[in-house]
């Protein structure tokens, strides 16, 4: 007889939890853009340093759970556009075919006014505590901020450079040589995935607005950022970056309804 009031208790709370789980969670998709760009790591040569910001995309899935009105814990999956830009003169590795064609010790780095383009994707998985804030009582318009870790899976990175142009040699005084060479060619798409490593984690955050259309739908804009704690690069020879990008995204979210909530008891 215990065992069966015992079971039939759990089998209660299990309902119950499960009737309020499915009050209060909210899914949602998202997409927009993104503004990344590598900042110096640990370790810094000329090849890592110089990046500018970088435009591409961002977009998404969540699924939010709401512990009270206020505040909610969220967890998503996310396509991140990572990298940076540098479209100027630039150093770069001196290539095997040149070193021969001088006198003496070939310099390390050769410099060139050319486009570098560092395009890297990852998957990201966010988890962000929220806070909610609403307009007015009786207001569609509410106002809320995020925060939270992150762990990221790198997709693929590619190193696109683009250009024709004379090389020169860094002097001791840090002028700069022309050097006698035929103009380099620059085009190239180098596939560096094994370059970096597979893992990141970092810190999310955003702010946004949302607008209910009604009580299970709404619609947001928000705009944050991410910032990686880890040097990307496996090596030093080509020095230590961070990933790191501004975000802004439009989405749209669905907030599940049971019968109990429809009737206005949540």
């Amino acid at each position: 007889m215990k065992k069966h009031i015992l079971l039939f208790t759990f089998l209660a709370l299990v309902f119950q939890c499960g009737n309020g789980f499915a009050q209060k969670v909210t899914l949602g998709l998202k997409g927009g853009f993104s503004i990344p760009n590598l900042t110096g790591g640990s370790s810094d040569t000329p090849l890592n340093t110089g990046y500018s910001s970088r435009f591409a995309t961002d977009g998404g899935v969540f699924g939010e759970y709401h512990v009270n009105k206020k505040f909610s814990v969220s967890i998503g999956l996310e396509y991140s556009s990572q990298g940076g830009l540098k479209h100027k003169f630039q150093a770069f590795q001196t290539p095997l075919e040149m070193i021969a064609q001088f006198p003496g010790t070939a310099p390390e780095y050769l410099y060139a006014n050319f486009k570098s383009e560092a395009k890297i994707n990852y998957l990201l998985m966010p988890v962000l505590a929220r806070y909610t804030w609403k307009i007015s009582k009786n207001s569609p318009v509410k106002v809320y901020a995020a925060l939270g870790p992150f762990a990221g899976y790198l997709l693929n990175a590619h190193q696109v450079t683009s250009g024709t142009n004379k090389v020169s040699m860094l002097n001791q005084d840090n002028s700069f040589t022309e050097l006698p060479f035929p103009p380099l060619d620059f085009n190239a798409n180098t596939n560096i995935k094994n370059d970096l490593y597979k893992f990141n984690a970092g810190i999310d955050g955003f702010v946004g607005i949302s607008v209910n259309v009604t009580k299970q739908d709404a619609f947001f804009i928000e705009g944050g950022g991410n910032y990686g704690f880890l040097s990307i690069q496996k090596g030093t020879g080509n020095g230590k970056n961070n990933t790191g990008a501004g975000v802004i995204t439009f989405g749209y979210t669905y907030t599940l309804q049971n019968k109990y909530y429809r009737q206005g008891h949540r």
